[in-house]
C-alpha cells in the first residue's frame, strides 16, 4: 500500500532550525494555499488548533532508526543524555521514525484570510503542513501516566 498527501500550506517562521530545537516551541505562521481557504470557515473561533505536518528535513538514515535517546527531555531537564534511558522512536517524540509526521497543538492568535498566526508550534520554517483540525474537549486527556524516570525528572526538577 503506497499512500501520499498533498501539503495545504507551510509553516513561516522567523526562527532559525537552531533556534527552534533550542526553545522547543515558537510563535509562528500558517499560510494555507489560497484552494484551501474556504476550509477555515470557523476556525477563528476556536482558542486551539491542532497542527499535523511533514517534517520533511527528517534523512533518510533517521527514518531507519527505531531506538533513541529522548533529546527533548535531556534539554528540557539539563541533564546529559548518558543518564537517560534508550528507547523505541514510537515512545518518543524524536524526529527520527518511518513516518516523520509531526503533531502539535498551538494557541490560535489571529486568522487573517490565509494566515493563521499560531504560538507553541516546533515546527522548522518551510515545514509542509498536511491537515488542522480544531483542539476540542474530546482530545483533551485529563488523567495520564507517565513512566516512572519522567515522573522522577519532574520531581528533581520541581526541587
Amino acid at each position: 500500500m503506497r499512500i501520499t498527501f498533498e501539503p495545504i500550506g507551510y509553516v513561516r517562521t522567523k526562527y532559525s532550525d537552531e533556534e527552534i530545537k533550542e526553545l522547543g516551541f515558537v510563535d509562528a505562521e500558517i499560510v494555507v494555499f489560497d484552494e484551501y481557504v474556504e476550509g477555515l470557515k470557523g476556525i477563528e473561533e476556536y482558542s486551539h488548533i491542532i497542527i499535523v505536518y511533514y517534517m520533511h528535513r527528517v534523512s533518510d538514515n533517521c527514518k531507519r532508526v527505531l531506538k533513541v535517546k529522548p533529546r527533548g527531555l535531556a534539554r528540557r531537564y539539563g541533564i546529559s543524555l548518558d543518564k537517560l534511558p534508550e528507547l523505541g522512536v514510537f515512545a518518543t517524540a524524536s524526529p527520527c521514525r518511518p513516518n516523520p509526521i509531526g503533531i502539535t497543538v498551538v494557541k490560535l492568535l489571529s486568522v487573517e484570510k490565509n494566515v493563521l498566526r499560531v504560538r507553541g508550534l516546533d515546527a522548522f520554517n518551510e515545514t509542509p503542513v498536511l491537515d488542522i483540525k480544531p483542539y476540542t474537549e474530546d482530545k483533551c486527556v485529563r488523567e495520564f501516566k507517565l513512566p516512572r524516570w519522567i515522573e522522577e525528572l519532574q520531581r528533581r526538577q520541581d526541587a
